[in-house]
């Protein structure tokens, strides 16, 4: 995704001074519940340019949502929001039952343990193995060693990467880099995944694998938001569309109606356009 910066040059007008929400106890939220709620959220950067303007939506736990719209939109801004990164001019951020604003600067890295984060351009430690680069993310929570080691071997199984736990990040591919980076924002089991072009700079194929992967975890539980470009693999899915354009929120739209015990096989082979092949086990492909 375009640095935020270029999405302050779209709008003009102003909106109202910022407003305090009350404050909320933390409260993980029950299925149907909302875990993220914008309402009514503007952010308006020096120099007045308007990132967001008068959003409103809600995501509901368990959910798979795509975030979309042309370079500049306001999709950064809600990524930014959303990790706490930025604070609305107006409006109420709520995320799992508490409105950000009422979290001080001192909490917000406790905040943000609950979140998941996958970046386009993975951000990953070059020193570190893949191992390490996953087991980081427990070792700043303060997990124990023993949780640690019990934990890491399972989230590279799931995300395909048994095999890499000793590689570093320059003997991987792209594809791969970018696994290591949903088990690493995943290794906590967060409730929610942000993910920010999270194919942007991958090809078709190995695109697919990602998507393939985000869908398993989501069918965990978490719940997904998806920021990109990539309408064709949008369109694929058919999820969810939350679509904004000039910092407004122009579509809403649900996804396509196919089952929702759909498995990871089925889905995988729907996304590449075949017939599901009963014998083939996904879970067991190759990671590219």
């Amino acid at each position: 995704m375009a640095a935020s910066q270029r999405e302050h040059r779209h709008g003009r007008a102003r909106v109202g001074a910022p407003t305090a929400g009350p404050r909320r106890p933390v409260a993980r939220p029950a299925a149907g519940e909302a875990v993220i709620e914008f309402r009514g959220v503007s952010k308006v950067y020096e120099g007045g340019d308007v990132g967001l303007d008068r959003v409103s939506f809600e995501i509901e736990r368990g959910e798979f949502v795509f975030l979309v719209g042309h370079t500049g939109s306001g999709k950064s801004t809600v990524m930014r929001l959303l990790i706490r990164e930025l604070e609305p001019s107006q409006g109420t951020l709520v995320v799992a039952g508490r409105d950000l604003q009422g979290i001080t600067r001192r909490r917000v890295p406790f905040y943000r343990r609950n979140i998941g984060v996958v970046w386009q351009d993975f951000k990953l430690l070059p020193n570190r193995t893949v191992y390490d680069n996953v087991a980081y993310a427990l070792q700043v929570t303060g997990s124990k060693r023993r949780e640690i080691r019990a934990k890491v071997p399972d989230i590279l199984r799931l995300t395909g990467l048994a095999t890499k736990l000793h590689s570093y990040p320059d003997q991987l591919s792209g594809g791969e880099q970018q696994r290591v980076s949903v088990a690493r924002a995943f290794v906590n089991h967060p409730p929610l995944l942000l993910c920010d072009e999270p194919t942007g700079n991958l090809d078709p194929e190995t695109s697919i694998g990602i998507m393939q992967l985000l869908y398993r975890i989501n069918r965990t539980g978490t719940t997904v938001l998806v920021a990109t470009h990539d309408h064709a693999m949008v369109d694929k899915m058919r999820r969810r569309v939350i679509e904004l354009a000039e910092g407004r929120l122009v579509r809403d739209e649900p996804g396509g109606l196919y089952a929702g015990d759909e498995t990871t096989r089925e889905f995988a082979a729907r996304m590449r356009g075949v017939a599901a092949d009963p014998e083939f086990d996904w879970t067991a492909a190759p990671v590219r």
